[in-house]
């Protein structure tokens, strides 16, 4: 690196470890102050919502009746069946597997043989044995043995709740879901992510539906962040295992 381009880095750090400091110089004694109240669409960085919506359907009234087919009220079903929906998926994962198996196999083989039988074979017996000068024995023998072992033994539990929105409708009636969850804490992030199919009648009066119930479900659950870095071996690493033969 340039010796300029060094020192103005190097003077960028100092003065924003600087300002860090005197902020909190200037807030010894007192409560950690919240952020304003602000217009969120005002932020930098911010880009408006773009979600699979339903088309728009005009509200009509229905001869003598006060309430129109678009009403929230009353006895219409507040479940989800239409794009741009919203549930609650109720995830619940208690997965417990334990497998342990052992394999044994021997085999054992011997043959003898005598020098003088086989040349009197393949002469057809026109040589005499006693005109064959080899008189010895040929034996051969072979012993092999294989021995494994194997086990699994996990267990995955997980309990949460994650609200999805209704992206698509399969012509049969049944509702593509797809939610992400995010949550910060200092500097790692939880990630949880839902998708799946799910039918209309599984879904229960308080618009919920359990994760037993999704076709086709996708639950993921991770984080990223410095943690996470630093439990992952590095690049260098995975490659190696990748390769190495041994």
């Amino acid at each position: 690196m340039h010796p300029i381009k060094l020192f103005a880095a190097l003077a960028l750090t100092a003065l924003l470890a600087g300002c860090s400091t005197m902020d909190q110089l200037a807030s010894v004694g007192q409560q950690p102050r919240l952020t304003a109240i602000s217009d969120p669409t005002a932020q930098a960085g911010y880009r408006p919502v773009q979600m699979p919506m339903p088309e728009p359907v005009v509200a009509s009234y229905q001869p003598n009746s006060l309430f129109s087919n678009e009403a929230r009220g009353f006895f219409k079903d507040q479940r989800a069946h239409k794009i741009g929906d919203i549930l609650t998926v109720m995830v619940t994962i208690d997965d417990s597997a334990k497998i342990s198996n052992s394999t044994d196999r021997e085999r054992t083989s011997s043959s003898e043989g005598s020098v003088g039988g086989v040349l009197g074979s393949i002469f057809g017996g026109k040589v005499p044995l006693a005109d064959v000068q080899a008189s010895g024995k040929i034996t051969t023998s072979g012993d092999m043995a294989d021995g494994g072992s194997g086990s699994v033994n996990r267990k995955e539990s997980l309990a949460t709740q994650v609200a999805a929105v209704v992206v698509q409708v399969l012509p049969n009636g049944n509702l593509v879901i797809e939610g992400r969850q995010e949550v910060r804490v200092n500097f790692e992030v939880r990630e949880l992510i839902v998708a799946g199919i799910v039918r209309p009648e599984d879904i229960h009066a308080d618009n919920t539906i359990p994760s037993s119930k999704i076709a086709e479900a996708r639950i993921s659950y991770g984080g990223r962040g410095q943690i996470t870095q630093v439990q992952q071996p590095r690049y260098g690493q995975q490659i190696a295992d990748a390769i190495l033969p041994f």
